[in-house]
């Protein structure tokens, strides 16, 4: 894994919020823009159900520790990903509040860098730790939704 995952996040969410106050790169319809940053922070709490689903299944969230189970219930049933549609959503949600385009203009690089720095990596992991039982469920269920 390149970095820790809310890292990858943090990191350019950062520069771009500085870089905006800086050099202030507005996102026009200041209202529109309030009410969407709002939206997808409430929708990013997607991030504790999957949490609570790790939990139950007695395994560790982060990506750098060995998975001891295959989580598949919670919004695992809808969505391979939850906790990293929870952080783009959080992320998007940040940069909409802030009225800011760096952030955004910067959020391509961070999903480039999530797929094949950490999600390419952890789908090789999960398929050779549980073979067919992953296979099938990769099969059933969207990466992001």
């Amino acid at each position: 894994m390149l970095a820790p995952p809310p890292l990858i996040y943090l990191v350019p969410l950062a520069l771009g919020l500085l870089l905006h106050r800086r050099y202030p790169f507005e996102v026009p319809g200041r209202t529109v823009t309030t009410v969407l940053g709002l939206g997808c922070i409430l929708a990013a709490a997607i991030v504790l159900p999957a949490l609570l689903a790790f939990r139950r299944a007695a395994t560790r969230p982060e990506p750098w520790r060995p998975a001891t189970a295959l989580v598949t219930e919670g919004p695992y049933r809808f969505s391979r990903n939850p906790m990293y549609l929870g952080f783009t959503l959080l992320y998007l949600g940040i940069a909409l509040l802030f009225g800011s385009l760096w952030p955004l203009l910067f959020l391509p690089l961070v999903l480039w860098v999530m797929h094949f720095g950490v999600i390419v990596r952890e789908e090789a992991y999960l398929e050779r730790r549980f073979g067919d039982a992953y296979r099938e469920y990769r099969r059933r269920v969207n990466r992001w939704l």
